[in-house]
């Protein structure tokens, strides 16, 4: 606890010590403080970070989390875990049924959708605009 907060250390060791005097039955009530003191102290700090994040990003000298950017990875974790689970069976029934060109058939497939995956799939669902006018490009 060196490196933490010192007046929180002070505040434990006169917990510890004011129990020693007390004896056990004031143990819960002193605990009670403390850990009420320890909770004010990770709010304070936690309300400290978030606002040195977002005087940095006002600043821009930290760009912006996405919302929702760790569900994004999992999706993408979970697509490629899958690609390889799935790669097996799929190689050896590509092989097979239709020897090497099958195989790299199979595989282009697969790299092929985590590609489109990686790349982000609403990139590819949103209708593109004309820069001129903002209307939807219908593809011809």
């Amino acid at each position: 606890m060196a490196t933490h907060d010192p007046d929180l250390r002070k505040d434990l060791d006169a917990t510890l010590q004011t129990r020693k005097e007390l004896g056990p039955e004031y143990e819960s009530e002193l605990l009670e403080s403390f850990l009420e003191k320890l909770d004010r102290s990770v709010d304070q700090r936690v309300r400290r970070q978030l606002a040195e994040q977002q005087l940095q990003v006002a600043r821009g000298t930290r760009p912006p989390r996405p919302r929702g950017g760790g569900k994004e990875v999992w999706e993408r974790f979970g697509l490629a875990a899958l690609s390889l689970v799935l790669a097996v069976p799929l190689s050896a029934i590509a092989v097979s049924q239709a020897g090497q060109p099958g195989l790299l058939m199979c595989w282009a497939g697969i790299v092929g959708v985590n590609a489109v995956q990686a790349r982000g799939p609403h990139k590819l669902l949103r209708p593109r605009t004309d820069r001129r006018d903002g209307a939807a490009d219908s593809g011809n």
